[in-house]
This record gives C-alpha cells, structure tokens and sequence, in this order.
C-alpha cells in the first residue's frame, strides 16, 4: 500500500511540476520582420499564461531586459549571415542547460536546439515556419551561406524529436523535401492570431497622415520573391485607375529585388497618384487603420506556409484574395471569406488571372464586405492562441515522457 502511495505521489508530482521550456528565435521585439517572429511572440505570450510552463526566450539581437538576447560574436561580425546564425547558436545551446524542452523556429535558431540536445540529452522541438529547399532565392541574399542553412536546417529537421508544421501543406513540404523523416514525428499546428488586437480600427488619421484617399487595395509584407510584390506590381498596370493601392513593404531581401520593386512602384506612380509606398515597418495601431479602411487585401505569394498576414487582415473584417499555395487555403475559404487565384510558373498568367480577380472583386464592394465579415468569424473561431498553446503543450508532454 505504501509503495502504490509513492507512485501516485510521484506521478501526481510529475504531473503538476512545471515544463522548463527553452523558446529559441531569432526575431524578437523590436527586430520582428515576419510572420516566424510575429508567431513566436504570440506563442510566448500564450505559454506564459499556461501555469504549467515555466518559459525562457532566448534571442539573437544581443543583450536586453526581458528575454535572454545574443549578440554575434566578435570574430564573426563580418562573417556571412549563415555563419553568424551557427556562430550564435553555439552560445545559445550551451545556456539551454536545465530546460526540459527546447522549441527553435526557422533555420537560423534549429542548431542552438540540435547543439543543445546533443549536449544537454534535451528533446529539441522545431518549428517548421518555411524550409529551405522550397526557398532557391534565398541564394541571392546569402551566397554560400545558403548551403549553410539548408545544411543546418536538414540537420536539425531529420534530428528533432518533433517537428510542428503551421499548416498541412506544410506537413507535406516537409515530407517531400525530407523523405526520411518520420511522418510520425510531425504534428501540424496551426498558426493563430490575436483577433483583439487585429480588430476592425477606423481611426482616419493613419489615413490622412499618409495622405490615402479613395476606394483601395492593401499588400503588406517584406520586399522578397517569396511574397510575389512584382507579380502583383505588373497585375497592376491593367487595373482601372480608380482603384488606388497602398504597399506597406520594406527590408528587401537583397539588392535585386529591392531594384525590381522600387522600378516597378516608381512606374505606376508617373502615371497614377493613387499608388502609396509605405516603406517600413507600420506601429500597430497604424497597421490595423490601414487593413480595416481596405476594401481588399492581396497576398500573391509564390510560397507560403500558412500566411499570418491573411489572417490579420481576416481579424480587421477585410476580405483577402491570395494565391493558392501551401497553407493559404487553410486559411482563406474561398468562395466566404475571399477568393484564391491558382499559382502558375507561367508568370504572365499567373498576373492576368490575379489582376482579373482584382477588378471583378473591387467592382462588388458588397460581395467584400461580406466576405470582410465572414474573415472575421473564422479568425475568431478557429485560430485563437490559446489552443495553439495548448496543442504545443501537450506535444512538450508527450516527448518529455
């Protein structure tokens, strides 16, 4: 009887002791660019109200108050980006000693959590944010580097105890690109978003500090050929002028896209005044102005896991259209809360049939409003962060045991 007293009491112990999680990223506040650093912020937010997690973020971007923050080291400052990420790494996995679990997010984080396991016998969770196979341009930002993280990553993916992918689509990149990987050991979870801070906002002074006027359509995201700007760029040319657009774009990946894109904006701006290029990152508040006064959101990405971004706009009750890849239609139901454009290699079909979509959507304002609404319905029910933590939660359980 005593001994069965003991088990019990061990297990209930084990049950109510907190998981020492290690959350390793790369973006963190201020330095947040994309939709990998918008989801971890939000997952560490939800974490911590989880009283059974006990959370530490480690970050690159050096030293700060809040979260453990790296800076790269000295001898690797003008290293390529791929070396400084593995250089930094090092240094995080070696501070992941005493966590129960470590979670990485995108290449640049995956070797602190492989090292550490490795080193500390930690089970690592990765986060499958993008991969690089399905990210050939990005040899145009990193050069050699980009052998590096495809090497990093390839390493920490076949490696991981447990592999979260954001979306299905993104369950079989992940397959397809690394066939030995135990399907398994791959979870899918979906991304979420905070539908009380991306909530309709008409604050009009975003507008009239910017000076944007009249009926328009919205693109936010990075300068990169992931996001598909050019595309939507030469769509454009043919899209009445009566339509005015706002590009919320900046941080271009590397210099020839930065180059295409300037070209391109410069030239539908010598003959529309309707063109506005807001090339920053917006305040938040600002942010939500903008999505809510759109009539119509568009997201021509030529890869996309999941899409963060299509599920803000969802959450200020503006209809999207997007192209149809990886988790996109995961996210945006077409036909109820936008619409989705079939992605070609045929670049001038692709952009015909985008721009297409365009006028037939700008001529139905009420057709976008209803879609507006219906976004914002799905967001709140199906994509809240509370259940992402909570699924993330008992994936840290399962392969702590």
């Amino acid at each position: 009887m005593e001994g069965l007293l003991k088990v019990m009491t061990d297990i209930n112990a084990e049950s109510n002791a907190k998981i020492k999680v290690g959350l390793v990223t790369k973006e963190w506040p201020p330095q947040v660019y994309g939709g990998a650093g918008v989801h971890v912020v939000q997952l560490a937010q939800a974490l911590k109200r989880k009283p059974e997690v006990s959370l530490t973020v480690h970050c690159f971007g050096g030293e700060r108050s809040d979260v453990f923050g790296y800076s790269t080291p000295s001898d690797f400052s003008q290293a390529n980006p791929a070396l400084q990420a593995i250089a930094t790494d090092l240094m995080i996995a070696k501070s992941l000693e005493g966590s129960d679990v470590v979670h990485t997010h995108t290449w640049y984080a995956n070797m602190a959590g492989h090292v550490a396991s490795l080193l500390h016998g930690i089970p690592h969770v990765m986060s499958a944010h993008s991969l690089e196979p399905l990210r050939p341009w990005k040899a145009e930002q990193l050069g050699g580097g980009y052998q590096i993280s495809s090497w990093a990553e390839k390493t920490a993916i076949e490696s991981a105890a447990a592999i979260i992918a954001v979306s299905d689509g993104m369950r079989a990149d992940v397959l397809s690109s690394y066939p030995n990987v135990d399907p398994a050991k791959i979870v899918t979870i979906r991304n979420g978003v905070n539908t009380e801070n991306f909530a309709p906002n008409f604050d009009s002074s975003t507008l009239e500090k910017y000076g944007i006027t009249g009926r328009y359509a919205l693109f936010v995201g990075r300068i990169t050929r992931q996001k598909g700007l050019a595309h939507l760029l030469r769509a454009w040319r043919e899209v009445p002028a009566e339509y005015g657009l706002v590009l919320a774009a900046g941080s271009p990946d590397e210099a020839g896209i930065g180059e295409e894109v300037s070209s391109l904006i410069r030239e539908l701006q010598e003959t529309r005044k309707n063109i506005w290029w807001i090339e920053k990152m917006l305040p938040h508040d600002e942010l939500t102005s903008i999505l809510t006064t759109a009539e119509l959101f568009l997201c021509p990405s030529i890869y996309e896991p999941l899409g963060i971004v299509n599920l803000e706009a969802m959450g200020c009750a503006t209809a999207v259209l997007a192209s149809a890849v990886g988790g996109i239609p995961e996210v945006v139901d077409h036909g109820v809360t936008g619409e989705l454009v079939a992605y070609t290699l045929d670049s001038q079909r692709f952009e015909n049939d985008f721009r297409e979509a365009i006028i037939r959507l700008m001529q139905q304002p009420n057709l976008l409003a209803k879609y507006g609404a219906a976004g914002r319905a799905r967001a709140q029910s199906e994509f809240g962060w509370d259940a992402v933590a909570t699924a993330t939660l008992e994936l840290y359980r399962r392969i702590r045991r």
